[in-house]
C-alpha cells in the first residue's frame, strides 16, 4: 500500500513538472527552426560541402606507402 502511494506521489510530481513547461504552437516552432536553418545554411557542411580537404574530418588519413 505504501509503495502504491509513493508511486502515485511520484506520478503527481512529474505531472506538475510537465504542467509548468512553457508550450508553443507547432507552426511557431517550425517557423523558428526554418529561420535558424536559413541563417546558418552557409555553415552546414551537408549543404555547402567542405571548404577544403583540411577541414574535412572524414577525409582519408595518409595511407601506408609500403604496399
Amino acid at each position: 500500500m505504501a509503495a502504491n502511494l509513493q508511486q502515485q506521489r511520484s506520478i503527481n510530481a512529474q505531472l506538475r513538472r510537465e504542467m509548468a513547461i512553457e508550450r508553443m504552437q507547432v507552426s511557431e516552432a517550425c517557423a523558428l527552426m526554418m529561420k535558424y536553418m536559413l541563417e546558418h545554411e552557409e555553415e552546414d557542411s551537408l549543404l555547402s560541402g567542405f571548404n577544403g580537404q583540411k577541414l574535412n574530418p572524414f577525409r582519408e588519413k595518409n595511407s601506408c606507402s609500403i604496399l
